[in-house]
């Protein structure tokens, strides 16, 4: 972890830490990350960690510290009944008054600069809906908060832009108890709601049971998506794109190329699972296997790009002589001196100012019509033709469609 505990001064004059992670340039918003019910533990301080990547100032406060300082669990039976009993005996109204002292010893950070969030999972889910409601945050982000039905009443005072993520099937919180509180909270229109269908309580949360990973991403992108709109910081994800592009692709320099990415970052090229995960895999796969790989008339035509919260989609062709053996898109194969072109989507994830990871898709088959490796005859496959239709939308379709003439003369 890269954070440090610091001191914060309680209502009533007493102090509780709280785990502080700040970005790589020092400064930015602010977020206060609220805890579940086993206290600041490693999950806690790995998503302030994360989230300092992304350009924030981020707190998580020990709400526990009345009845123990310094309460740290994990996902133990044992520790899931001490859980248990801490959630039982604390008090919300000091949490969140634990929650107004913690932003205001954010805003006097020398590191914090302007607005400030709440984010929280569980028993943080709920406090970061309460802070929303009697506190002066920005906005805030609950994941499954559970008990939301017994602060419907609060639902009206919410000041702020919130999001809330619940689970399909969390057994804290069946559907009709999960209507009732969506049906008070769409009176809002400051209020996003979204429902991960199939997931249980706590899917965010890589080391528990019901972890499922597509839906946690896709809550996080939800979730930085508002806190980007509400509290910045904004970061031109297409200038990045294109330097990193320009160090693979012009310049070809694997010692620029790894500055633009964060420290332990992935490519998969999905068609041949091709790439690396993590710096060193990484930084070995362009150097040896992919820079220089790539043959002499590489191009890519530009096609669109749409750019989000924390992802770039760029749709372009990708045109080439198969000149050399192009380790990561026709592994193993010798040089058939054919040139093609391919049709290609890349789904580019940052965090903060740096490159993520890299999704790269592309149809293998038509590559391998191009270079003679493969015969389509009979097969619902396509040459060239692919990325020329791409290009100019009037050329045929359906030329692969045997019935396609069938329906010609049919009412419509």
């Amino acid at each position: 972890m890269n954070g440090e505990y610091i001191q914060i001064s309680a209502e009533d004059g007493q102090a509780f830490s709280a785990y502080l992670a700040k970005p790589k340039n020092g400064s930015g918003p602010g977020l206060i990350l609220l805890q579940e019910i086993f206290g600041i533990n490693g999950y806690m301080k790995s998503m302030a960690d994360r989230f300092a990547e992304e350009g924030y100032v981020v707190v998580v406060p020990d709400l526990f510290w009345r009845m123990k300082p310094g309460v740290v669990l994990g996902y133990s039976d044992e520790d899931f009944a001490a859980a248990l009993d801490y959630n039982e005996r604390l008090s919300i109204d000091l949490a969140v008054a634990d929650i107004q002292s913690t932003a205001k010893a954010l805003r006097a950070l020398s590191q914090h600069g302007s607005k400030i969030g709440a984010l929280g999972y569980c028993l943080g889910g709920k406090l970061a809906m309460l802070a929303a409601s009697r506190t002066d945050v920005d906005c805030a982000v609950s994941y499954y908060g559970v008990g939301l039905d017994a602060y419907l009443h609060e639902v009206p005072s919410i000041r702020c832009p919130m999001v809330f993520h619940f689970a399909g099937e969390d057994a804290f919180c069946p559907p009709e108890t999960r209507e009732k509180i969506q049906a008070a909270l769409s009176s809002n229109a400051a209020i996003e709601q979204y429902v991960y269908a199939d997931c249980d309580h706590a899917f965010a949360t890589s080391e528990r049971e019901h972890f499922d990973k597509p839906a946690a991403m896709m809550a996080y992108s939800r979730s930085l998506s508002m806190l980007r709109r509400i509290l910045g910081p904004i970061y031109d994800l297409d200038s990045l794109w294109e330097s990193h592009c320009h160090y693979e692709f012009a310049t070809r320099d694997v010692n620029a190329i790894m500055p633009t990415m964060i420290a332990s970052p992935y490519v998969n090229h999905i068609p041949t699972m091709t790439g690396g995960v993590g710096h060193d895999q990484l930084k070995r796969f362009y150097k040896y296997h992919f820079v220089d790989a790539n043959p002499a008339d590489t191009r890519l035509i530009p096609v669109s790009r749409t750019i989000g919260t924390d992802r770039i989609v760029d749709e372009f062709v990708f045109c080439a002589t198969h000149d050399r053996e192009i380790d990561w898109l026709l592994p193993g194969l010798s040089p058939t001196g054919k040139y093609f072109e391919i049709p290609m989507l890349a789904v580019v994830h940052f965090r903060g100012d740096k490159l993520y990871n890299e999704h790269i898709y592309w149809d293998q088959a038509s590559v391998l019509v191009q270079i003679g490796l493969l015969d389509p005859t009979g097969l619902p496959v396509a040459g060239i033709a692919t990325a020329k239709k791409l290009i100019d939308e009037s050329l045929p379709s359906n030329s692969l469609m045997r019935n396609w003439e069938t329906s010609a003369n049919k009412p419509i």
